[in-house]
């Protein structure tokens, strides 16, 4: 996750962080810092009071600028090198006031100053570095100007050491400034990427809630369709059962019927018990959608049940003032299918076809065999239904919608269905449609 730091950005953070190191820096003084009077009124008896005066003025005057500055957003290194200098100039006045017994005392005092400052104080080096040099400057002009005793004893009273602590704090301020801006970055980045995380987080819950819209809406549209082929599928059963007992007395009568009367018969007859079948098998949508769908497998002519739909589907493309034109072949080719399906697969694509197609039309039914394949062509010249609506169609329950009102518009569920069994039996459906008209394949394996 890339994330662009803007330079004022981080500044203004910066800023706010110093500000917090400073304000524990000047509460720090605040408190501690007239607690240092009880030396003085050890070590320094004569001057204690003037000296906790002094305190308490500094502090006052550090308390009085602080509130200033702090209110008017002020740079926070104007209040420390007041500070620093306003602690250093009292210390390096008292380390030339006192005797010298009491030296090595206000020298660790002094040292202990320098050492809090340049310890908690965040800002550029250079500062540290100004301000020790001008304590070491006012140490230098007090001793000059006050002090009663020689520079050696001086030095060996606790000046050495406290030369040696001012010039080695001097390097703290570099570290804990690079390391409070590294921090502050971090800072800076932490909180950006959780911004982002929370607008991901944000944008997914939508889209989560958008996904349980349109799964509750597909459950609906789910249980509508389910509901659809229920009631379609028992009405279909009704219908089915009076068409085969009015064929059955039909058959009764049979002596006194023609034979094409006959034929008709037994044809309505092997056709009502296939539509039986199918229905007992597209009843339950659950098992059509099922990669487990069950066949019942058989060894069987599939030239023959080709032309046995087609048939039964002249006279329907007469209605229509179609011709179908028979290039199937006569010679048997043998297959191991369910026999009913794969006779609803041409079924129910011929009829579509049929369907879909404007008058005075031709309609070609091929079949032949190709490297061991047994293919079933329906070859349509007239005008394209389009490639947009086929592929609708071969969709479950999409509606066929033209607005050109030349063909029909129907569910899809029958040529879907068609599709769905080729796949499930091992077979492959392809369909096209351009300029040059609607054209239909399917395949299945032939056995030796």
């Amino acid at each position: 996750m890339f994330i662009q730091i803007d330079k004022e950005e981080f500044l203004k953070e910066l800023g706010k962080k110093a500000w917090f190191q400073t304000h524990n820096i000047i509460w720090t003084i605040f408190f501690l810092y007239p607690l240092f009077s009880i030396v003085d009124f050890i070590y320094a008896k004569d001057i204690w009071m003037q000296v906790f005066i002094a305190r308490l003025i500094i502090i006052l005057l550090l308390y009085i600028l602080y509130n200033y500055l702090h209110t008017k957003n002020y740079n926070y290194r104007i209040l420390m090198h007041v500070a620093f200098f306003s602690l250093s100039g009292l210390s390096a006045l008292l380390c030339t006031l006192v005797n010298a017994q009491s030296l090595f005392i206000y020298f660790t005092e002094f040292s202990i100053v320098i050492l809090f400052f340049n310890l908690q104080v965040f800002w550029e080096p250079v500062h540290s570095l100004i301000e020790t040099l001008i304590a070491v400057l006012l140490l230098a002009i007090f001793f000059d100007l006050f002090c009663d005793y020689s520079i050696d004893i001086f030095v060996t009273n606790g000046a050495q050491y406290f030369f040696t602590i001012a010039l080695i704090s001097c390097l703290v301020p570099n570290t804990r400034h690079k390391v409070i801006q590294r921090e502050v970055h971090q800072q800076i980045q932490i909180e950006k990427s959780n911004e982002q995380l929370k607008k991901q987080n944000h944008d997914i819950s939508e889209k989560n809630h958008i996904i349980d819209m349109q799964y509750e809406r597909l459950r609906k549209l789910d249980e509508q369709k389910n509901s659809f082929i229920n009631i379609a599928g028992h009405d279909l059963k009704n219908l089915i059962g009076s068409i085969i007992m009015s064929n059955n007395m039909l058959k009764e009568e049979e002596d006194r019927l023609s034979p094409d009367q006959k034929e008709f018969v037994g044809y309505i007859g092997q056709s009502a018990e296939k539509m039986q079948y199918m229905l007992s098998k597209l009843m339950d949508v659950k098992e059509i959608e099922s990669p487990e769908m069950k066949f019942t497998m058989e060894v069987f002519d599939i030239n023959a049940e080709v032309q046995h739909v087609y048939r039964g589907l002249i006279e329907t493309a007469q209605m229509k003032n179609i011709h179908l034109v028979d290039n199937i072949l006569k010679l048997p080719l043998y297959v191991k299918l369910d026999k009913v399906f794969t006779g609803q697969i041409f079924q129910n694509l011929l009829s579509n076809i049929i369907k879909f197609s404007q008058t005075n039309n031709s309609i070609k039914v091929v079949t032949s065999l190709q490297r061991q394949h047994f293919v079933f062509e329906i070859v349509d010249e007239g005008i394209a239904i389009g490639q947009d609506e086929l592929d609708m169609m071969f969709n479950k329950l999409k509606t066929l919608n033209d607005a050109s009102g030349h063909i029909e518009s129907r569910l899809g569920l029958g040529l879907s269905i068609a599709k769905l069994m080729t796949q499930e039996m091992g077979g492959e459906l392809t369909y096209r449609s351009d300029e040059n008209g609607n054209y239909f394949r399917v395949e299945f394996n032939v056995i030796n």
